[in-house]
């Protein structure tokens, strides 16, 4: 399984950004695909997550500004920022995992293939 991440960049805050993550080596549709992220000196933490179904979830800190999406034709999920703000600041890794119950999409370690990561850096 390969997980191909890109889309960051550097943005002034209140400005956008879509990354998107290609996936390949497993039937994509089946499987949760989340976004995490992680700051310098930071642990890395859950931004969203789409499962299977295409229920989505979303942490509180981008509910509202960032949307997650999947298109399963080209094995491909998305996220598009808006609004980002400068503690947005982090490298973005996409992951994908089994179906996965909602307690969770959370946890970093219930999934098993993880992308390279891309740079996002929000100036102020």
């Amino acid at each position: 399984v390969q997980l191909q991440a890109s889309g960051g960049g550097v943005v002034q805050a209140g400005g956008s950004l879509r990354l998107s993550c290609a996936a390949s080596g497993r039937t994509f549709s089946s499987y949760t695909m989340g976004w995490f992220r992680q700051a310098p000196g930071k642990e890395r933490e859950f931004v969203a997550a789409i499962r299977s179904g295409g229920s989505t979830h979303y942490a509180d800190s981008v509910k509202g500004r960032f949307t997650i999406s999947r298109d399963n034709a080209k094995n491909t999920v998305y996220l598009q920022m808006n609004t980002l703000r400068p503690e947005d600041t982090a490298v973005y890794y996409c992951a994908t995992g089994p179906r996965l119950i909602i307690s969770m999409i959370r946890v970093p370690s219930m999934y098993d293939y993880w992308g390279q990561g891309t740079q996002v850096t929000v100036s102020s």
